[in-house]
């Protein structure tokens, strides 16, 4: 590993090459903070992606990719006259100290939970920090991430279940309410034309009677996965984690059925269900 002069030259040599690109290069040169965006979203799902892999080498290089991309955001403030890298790093660094009392101040907090209990309350009195317990989870964020992002602030403010195995009871009722109550939207929604005030209702009405039993499962839909979240944080699993390794796991499989179908000459779409799921228990067996 290298010493701590050598990662502050490495680090002042990124600096430089920023300055370059940004004087000699016509793609850098023309960039903004809106046109770097996009590319910012996906150099970081990229970095998920390696880290979800545990692969070394692509978290190394992915890591370099999101570095960039601070550096060049840091470049354009500069040129702005707003804020430069320098200022980047110490608003960092105050805030982790204010945010570790018991690292740089007199409090004391020995475990991971008696650190987190009070780490709302210490954001919502920094100077422009969240003014309320829940401003702090950004708007953008994917919807399950940001669920899981709402309960934790919840529950960092005493807002959660007095036992972990209470919330199983609120999984089943929403899983309950779910298939009962949307089953019975979808019935009612393609009974429409048999049943309706008229004896031919136009298309509009059955359109919108489907879409009212569409917004209705949503909605419910919405709520078991809301519960089963919950559940996960409640046993600290992350969610979004665990069904990438899920996703991961089923495109390994499916691959194998597809190459399976491949080395015998054969078209997925040719197959019945019980010939891929002969395959699928061999991925299965196969780890």
């Amino acid at each position: 590993m290298h010493t701590r002069q050598e990662k502050m030259e490495a680090f002042g040599r990124l600096l430089d090459v920023m300055d370059d690109l940004r004087e000699k290069c016509p793609w850098d040169r023309k960039q903004t903070n809106e046109s770097l965006r996009p590319n910012t979203i996906e150099e970081t799902y990229e970095l998920c992606d390696a880290l979800i892999k545990e692969d070394n080498l692509n978290i190394c290089k992915e890591l370099g990719d999101v570095l960039l991309h601070i550096v060049f955001y840091s470049k354009i403030g500069e040129e702005k006259g707003a804020f430069d890298v320098a200022d980047v790093c110490h608003k960092l660094c105050d805030k982790l100290i204010f945010r570790h009392p018991h690292v740089y101040g007199d409090v004391v907090a020995n475990t991971p939970d008696q650190v987190r209990q009070t780490w709302e309350q210490i954001k919502t009195k920094e100077k422009d920090g969240n003014k309320t317990v829940l401003s702090g989870v950004p708007d953008a964020l994917p919807s399950l991430v940001k669920a899981y992002r709402i309960q934790d602030k919840a529950r960092n403010v005493g807002f959660d279940w007095e036992e972990r195995r209470d919330v199983w009871k609120k999984v089943k009722e929403e899983i309950t309410e779910f298939e009962a109550e949307v089953e019975q939207a979808y019935s009612n929604a393609e009974q429409v034309h048999a049943l309706g005030d008229s004896p031919h209702p136009d298309s509009a009405t059955i359109e919108a009677a489907r879409e009212a039993a569409k917004q209705h499962a949503t909605e419910e839909f919405g709520d078991v996965m809301f519960s089963l979240i919950n559940a996960a944080r409640l046993y600290k699993i992350n969610p979004d984690n665990a069904l990438e390794h899920t996703n991961q796991k089923f495109i390994k499989r499916f691959n194998y059925v597809e190459a399976k179908a491949k080395e015998k000459g054969q078209d997925l779409k040719d197959l019945t269900l019980e010939q891929m799921d002969a395959w699928w228990n061999e991925a299965k067996k196969l780890g």
